[in-house]
This record gives C-alpha cells, sequence and structure tokens, in this order.
C-alpha cells in the first residue's frame, strides 16, 4: 500500500467512500461558494465526525496527484478505527485486564507506526488517538509497523481528557509519562491501566495531565534528559508488562 491509494480525490470518489462508510481521515474543500455536492459532502462528513478543512485552490492543487480534484481531497485511513468499547471488550474477552496506550497529539507517522509494533508485541489491547494535531493510520504509518497495523485495535477520539473521564468510569488508571513524575518502577501498573504518552516535542498537555491519575517517569543517566516518543512508550509498555505478566 501507498499513500497513492489513500488519496481520493473528486465528488463521486469521495461521495461514493462515504456511502460505503469507509474510514477517513480528513477531508480537504476549497475555499468559497459551494454547489450542491460539495455541500452535500460537508453534511455527511460532519454526521461523521471526519474533519473537514476549508484550504485555498492553491493549497488543494498542491496536494492533488490526478490535478482533476474537482474542489474536494480526502485522505482515507489505512485501516479502519475500532470504538474504545471494542478495546475493552478485546481484554474482557481474553480475561485480562484492560491495557490501554493513549497518544496525546503524536505527529510523526514513523513514531505511531512503531508504537503500534511495540504496543502489539508486548499484548496491549488498544491505542487511542485524536482526531485533530495528530497523524491518523497512513500508509506510513501501516509500512513502519511491519505488519502490526493489521492486528492492533486504534481508537480515533475527538476529546483525549473526556475520553480519559469515559476511561476512570469503566474502573481505570490513567498514568501520565513525564519526566516531573515518579520512576517507573515504583508506581503499580498492573490493573486496568492507560498510559498517556505525550506530543514528540511538548509531551503530554495540560489539560490531559490534570486528568491522569499519577505520572510516571523513565530513568535516564545521561546528560540528555527526553527520550523519542516511540522509545518511552516502549520502555513504560514493557515495565507495565513485567509488572503484568512476570512477578
Amino acid at each position: 500500500m501507498d499513500n497513492t491509494e489513500l488519496i481520493l480525490e473528486g465528488r463521486n470518489a469521495i461521495t461514493e467512500a462515504l456511502k460505503a462508510d469507509r474510514s477517513i481521515d480528513k477531508i480537504f474543500i476549497i475555499d468559497g461558494k459551494h454547489d450542491g455536492p460539495i455541500k452535500k459532502i460537508v453534511s455527511e462528513a460532519r454526521k461523521k465526525n471526519i474533519i473537514v478543512n476549508f484550504v485555498s485552490k492553491d493549497k488543494l492543487n498542491d496536494i492533488s496527484l490526478t490535478k482533476k480534484h474537482q474542489g474536494v481531497i480526502a485522505y482515507a485511513a489505512a485501516y479502519d478505527y475500532v470504538d474504545v468499547k471494542d478495546m475493552i471488550k478485546y481484554a474482557n474477552d481474553k480475561g485480562e485486564a484492560p491495557f490501554i496506550l493513549i497518544l496525546d497529539s503524536i505527529e510523526d507517522p514513523h513514531n505511531l507506526g512503531a508504537i503500534l509494533r511495540t504496543a502489539n508485541i508486548a499484548g496491549v489491547h488498544g491505542v487511542i488517538i485524536p482526531k485533530r494535531r495528530a497523524v491518523g493510520l497512513t500508509a506510513t504509518v501501516a509500512k513502519t509497523s511491519a505488519g502490526a497495523i493489521e492486528h492492533t485495535r486504534v481508537a480515533r477520539v475527538t476529546n483525549v481528557a473526556r475520553t480519559i473521564d469515559d476511561l476512570k468510569k469503566e474502573g481505570f488508571w490513567i498514568a501520565c509519562a513525564d519526566m516531573d513524575g515518579e520512576l517507573m518502577y515504583n508506581v503499580d501498573l498492573k490493573g486496568s491501566l492507560a498510559i498517556v504518552i505525550g506530543n514528540e516535542g511538548e509531551g503530554v498537555s495540560r489539560n490531559v495531565k490534570e486528568k491522569c491519575d499519577f505520572i510516571v517517569k523513565v530513568p535516564m543517566k545521561g546528560e540528555i534528559t527526553s527520550l523519542n516518543a516511540s522509545v518511552a512508550a516502549g520502555i513504560l509498555t514493557y515495565e507495565a508488562l513485567r509488572q503484568r505478566d512476570y512477578n
């Protein structure tokens, strides 16, 4: 799969994709006056909570591969998203305490792909990503995941903080990865757990961090004071796995 398979151009192609309930990350529409077909696409996209971006003609021309976009381009997901409740059911069906990763605005597709690969190998039941200001399930993510995208449940949510509230109602403890936290070896990572991994540059956003039950950090002894997001996610995931399965 390459990116050309995931870029839909033209009114008919995108209308049919919406009818077929294909997973679409976002739609770009030329800014200005819109006729009936475009208005219908916007209406259907909003019903399905798909992000719609209104952009200039030049911007649309820049991202178009065919140069026949008819004023609308959509980015389809490389794999279908699931609902958060499907992750919890999956864990329950296996007789395991649910273990989920929440990614707060990861923007690098290579990071997301690497995290999906680690999550699958470590037995994580699902990964949650936000709809806005974050990479979706692109072709690059699929390639970097080395097949894990086919076996790892990914949910895409409108509001991460609200999703954390919902998980707490389901009995989850929420751990935030941050260097101001307690050493990961001293934190109980068993039971129904979600670990929040922050953005590559800014870390976990303030409103999300405030929702977390505790903050946990990876030990560091060198001069560098931060880790790549996918590396930090891998280290914390495996510490949780050690505590949950190998104690």
